[in-house]
């Protein structure tokens, strides 16, 4: 019993998170405050009654129709709210030599903070093709001060690897923008690459980018071959770049280069 109270905790704390993760989603691009008012309809403007705001399953008694005014309600505030608590959930899983390089007994809870970081930024970026800044700079500090826990090495390394990564991603965008006359990639990306260099080193972030390239060009083929996608027109890729960090926060950078060498082998 005492070894599902943790994975318990985590999941239901994680769809809390979710729930509230949801609300910067909406308020942030539209310069709202994220605390106040509570939460209400969007349409009616009647607040949420606290048994309703419970996440997933709040949306599933009320059938996704708002109680006041009967407006349907997004599939996608559950969805968001049980992926973060899948998320949560999957901190659990990460690899002893993952984690950053953080303590072990550090990493789980490093872990759940940084999900907590990169899915509005994921959102956010689906939905208006814009990271915040703020957001991006609170993860690179919250990032460096876990790193601290670590010792002098690791914060250096972590921060030479924030530093790298915000340089080579401006330039890349910059040399984009002279050669095809728009930039290769949004200046907010090159922030949400540093924001992974702060808690996953040079190594770590390394491999992420790379995991970010792969599947952004996969799926941006995909997109343009099926025509969801137009030739130049831009697509949201910090998403990609989120679950590259997440991906190697959860395996390390030495188990996916290992894949890849594998691939090859073949």
């Amino acid at each position: 019993m005492q070894g599902l109270m943790l994975p318990l905790w985590l999941g239901l704390t994680g769809a809390c998170v979710g729930s509230f993760t949801n609300v910067v989603a909406w308020r942030l691009p539209r310069d709202e405050s994220v605390v106040h008012p509570g939460s209400h309809c969007p349409r009616c403007g009647h607040a949420i009654r606290w048994h309703d705001n419970l996440p997933v399953l709040g949306w599933l008694f009320l059938a996704g129709r708002c109680r006041d005014c009967r407006t349907p309600i997004s599939w996608r505030y559950p969805a968001v709210e049980a992926l973060s608590a899948l998320l949560w959930l999957s901190s659990l899983l990460v690899g002893p030599a993952a984690g950053g390089g953080l303590p072990i007994w550090l990493q789980p809870w490093a872990g759940v903070v940084l999900v907590a970081l990169l899915l509005p930024l994921v959102l956010i970026d689906l939905d208006h093709l814009w990271l915040p800044e703020p957001l991006c700079r609170w993860g690179l500090v919250i990032g460096l001060m876990f790193s601290s826990a670590a010792g002098v090495p690791l914060l250096a390394d972590h921060l030479i690897a924030a530093s790298l990564a915000l340089l080579s991603l401006e330039g890349l965008s910059a040399l984009g923008e002279r050669l095809l006359g728009q930039p290769a990639l949004g200046l907010g990306d090159a922030k949400l690459a540093a924001l992974g260099g702060a808690w996953l080193g040079l190594p770590g972030i390394a491999a992420a980018m790379a995991v970010a390239v792969i599947t952004g060009a996969v799926i941006g083929s995909i997109a343009r071959l099926t025509g969801r996608l137009q030739a130049r027109q831009a697509f949201p890729f910090g998403p990609f770049i989120a679950l590259g960090i997440w991906l190697v926060w959860l395996a390390g950078p030495i188990w996916w280069w290992d894949q890849w060498l594998a691939m090859f082998r073949f």
